[in-house]
This record gives C-alpha cells, structure tokens and sequence, in this order.
C-alpha cells in the first residue's frame, strides 16, 4: 500500500494526536466514512439534527479536529461536518488530487449529495478555503453561505520551498520544532499545533504545490454569498491584497474582515471573534 507516512510507527503516532485531539474536545461527535470517486473520506459530525448544516474545511498543515476546536462555537448552533481532507496527515485516503481541474469541486459536491445535505454554511481555512471556492465553481446550488478564511487561491503566495531555503532544517528527532519559520506563521504559540506540524514535516511526505489562483471569469461564476476573513501580516497570503483582488473579482462578495495584527495561522481569540461573524451572518 502507497503511503505518504515514512513508517508505520510515524503513521501512528500522528493518527493517535489526531484521536487525542479529538477526544479532548467538549463535544460529542460520530465518525463516518464517504465512498467518493476520490477514495474513502472521513468525516467528524457534531452538533444537534435539528440545527442547520455547516461544512468545515481545514488548512493544508491541519486536520479536522484542530479545525473543529478553533471553531468550537459554532457547534452549539449548527449540525457541523468537519471533514478530513484526502491526501493530507488525517483519516481519509492518502489520495492527492489535482489542484488545476475540477476534482476537489466533485469530491465536495459527492459528498453533500451523499449527506443530503442543501443550504449548507461552508467554512474553509487556507487550503480548505481553496477547496470551497473550487467546490462554488463546480456545482453551487447545495451551498447557502460561504466563509473563507485566510483562504488559499485568491492572491498568490511565495512557495514553500522558498521558506524552506530560507529555514534549512536537519531531520532528526531531537529537532521539536523543524521550522523556525513557524514563528513567522502563528499568530500565538500554540503547542499543539507545534507538535503536530513537527511530526508532519519530519515523518510525512508533505509537497509543496503552487496553488492555481481563481480567475476573474471563474470568480464572477459565483452567485453564492462570499465572506473573507484575511489577515494582515500573512506571509502566505497578504491580507490587504486579498481583499482588494476579492472586490475586484467577486460579484456575490458580502463582506471582508482584515485582522490587523493576525499572521496566517490565526490566535484562539481571533477564531472567536470568526465564529462570532459567521453566527451573526448566518
């Protein structure tokens, strides 16, 4: 079996901090899994029936769980789907799809149908954001609202090989933190998230893919209402170019919200102040 995990002992220990983070949260949760064209998906439900359904979409470096916990909120007021994204460190398939065709768009739009699922709220952070604003170019009419957040794909960002030039690191277990670039990427230290991209970069083949940019022609394609949350000094995705690349592009965009003091990978109380914003849009 092809695998992105350099061993199975590495394929171990990220998969049980994926499971301890999940079990720590306050909430009580199903796991299921979605047969797609794509590979086998897993999927983190919570939240009561009757609420209405939100799709959660994590970052590249991420996982469902952490996704959930930033946005724990919103768990209180929406039937929540947090999803795991195949090909990345989680429970889903260790597939990788195309960034420049419609795939991610399928996948998604499998997944909702399979769900049953219509007016749904879709959130996406970074690459998750990506993957919801593809999702709104392939097929929209299941989709209600969209929140991006500190999206992937609307401005272009300096690779991630350059950051690795610029941060050499040796891999060896003794590192705990492989990158000094993650100082430059978090808004507020936060240990858990160290950890586990610590464990990413050194036991899991991660690629560093360019992600094709949405077009204008692309962009006014969407007639579903469009939320941006981008931050300031984000050095993957600049906050204030976004927002103006947004208004240029987007004809169903609602609002933008800059953090002025954020960096990419956003701060406990910046997520409050989102789930707070998308309560209030909803």
């Amino acid at each position: 079996m092809n695998t992105f995990f350099s061993n199975f002992k590495a394929r171990q220990e990220i998969i049980n901090m994926y499971l301890q983070k999940l079990d720590k949260l306050p909430v009580r949760y199903e796991l299921m899994r979605i047969e797609t064209s794509f590979g086998d998906t897993n999927i983190i439900i919570t939240g009561l029936k009757e609420n209405p359904p939100l799709v959660l979409l994590h970052d590249y470096f991420g996982c469902a769980p952490m996704a959930l916990e930033a946005l724990l909120e919103l768990t209180h007021h929406s039937r929540v789907y947090a999803i795991d994204i195949p090909g990345l460190p989680n429970l889903s398939e260790e597939y990788r799809m195309c960034l420049n065709d419609a795939s991610y768009g399928q996948w998604m739009y499998e997944i909702l149908s399979r769900l049953a699922l219509r007016n749904a709220i879709l959130v996406g952070i970074s690459f998750g954001g990506f993957v919801a604003w593809k999702t709104l170019i392939f097929e929209e009419t299941r989709i209600a609202k969209t929140f991006l957040i500190v999206p992937a794909g609307i401005v272009a960002r300096v690779p991630l090989q350059t950051f690795r030039k610029t941060h050499p690191f040796e891999k060896q277990k003794e590192i705990k933190t492989p990158l000094p670039l993650l100082s430059d990427l978090f808004s507020e230290k936060d240990e858990f998230a160290e950890a586990f991209l610590s464990k990413i970069f050194l036991y899991y083949k991660m690629d560093f893919p360019i992600i094709p940019l949405i077009t204008e022609e692309e962009a006014l394609r969407i007639k579903t209402p469009v939320y941006i949350v981008a931050a300031k000094n984000d050095l993957l995705f600049p906050g204030e170019k976004m927002i103006e690349r947004a208004k240029n592009i987007f004809i169903s965009l609602n609002q933008t919200i800059l953090l002025e003091k954020s960096k990419h990978l956003l701060s406990p109380k910046d997520y409050e102040r989102i789930a707070k914003y998308i309560l209030n849009n909803l």
